[in-house]
C-alpha cells in the first residue's frame, strides 16, 4: 500500500529548519556509587566513521549542501538584517513590482499569517510600501523604495558572489544540471 504524500512544509519554515542550530549540552551522567560496577563493558572504539549510508540519500546530502551555503549566507547577508527568507520575499518584489502577499505566499509556500508580519516588519524597515492594487480593490500591490531598491542591488550582487564562492568546484554544466535536478524533486 503506497504512503500517501506529506503535505508540504511552508517553506518560511523549511528555511529557518536549515539555519545552523546551536550545539546541544548533553544531560549530565547520573552521579555513580563508589560500590557500583559497570555490567556492560566497553565497546570497540571507532577509528574511521562509515557515512556511506547517509551519503547515498538525496535528502541527507542536499541538507549537507543546503547549511553548508546557508552558513555562508546568513554571514553575508548580516550587514544587511536579512535572512533567506527575507532575501527571498524581497527578491521577489524586486522582480516582480506590484506582486501581492498571496501571490508570494504562493510562489514561496509561506502560510499567511506568517507573510503577514514579514511585510509589516519589511514597511517599518523603509524596503517596501503597498499601493493599490490596478485590478483587484481588495488586494495591494507591494513595490520596494528606493532604500529598498539600493539594499537588494547590494544584496543580490552579494548572494551571486556567495553562490560561485561556494560552488567554485562545479562547472557551470554542473551548477546549471544540480539545480536542474534540485527542482525536479521540490517542484
Amino acid at each position: 500500500m503506497p504512503k500517501s504524500p506529506k503535505p508540504d512544509k511552508p517553506r518560511g519554515a523549511a528555511e529557518a529548519e536549515l539555519a545552523p542550530r546551536p550545539a546541544r549540552r548533553p544531560n549530565p551522567a547520573p552521579a555513580k556509587s563508589s560500590s557500583a560496577k559497570s555490567a556492560v563493558a566497553p565497546g570497540p572504539a571507532v577509528d574511521q566513521v562509515d557515512a556511506s549510508y547517509l551519503e547515498g540519500l538525496i535528502g541527507y546530502n542536499a541538507r549537507r549542501a543546503a547549511l553548508s551555503v546557508i552558513g555562508v549566507f546568513l554571514e553575508r547577508m548580516a550587514p544587511y538584517g536579512l535572512r533567506p527568507v527575507d532575501f527571498s520575499i524581497l527578491s521577489l518584489i524586486t522582480h516582480n513590482p506590484g506582486i501581492t502577499a498571496r501571490q508570494l505566499c504562493h510562489a514561496l509556500g509561506i502560510l499567511p499569517p506568517n507573510m503577514v508580519g514579514m511585510v509589516s516588519g519589511f514597511e517599518r524597515r523603509g524596503l517596501i510600501e503597498r499601493r493599490p492594487h490596478p485590478t483587484d480593490r481588495r488586494a495591494q500591490g507591494l513595490h520596494l523604495t528606493a532604500p529598498g531598491l539600493s539594499l537588494m542591488d547590494q544584496a543580490e550582487r552579494t548572494a551571486m558572489q556567495l553562490e560561485q564562492d561556494v560552488a567554485h568546484r562545479l562547472s557551470a554544466q554542473e551548477q546549471k544540471t544540480l539545480m536542474g535536478l534540485l527542482q525536479k524533486i521540490y517542484l
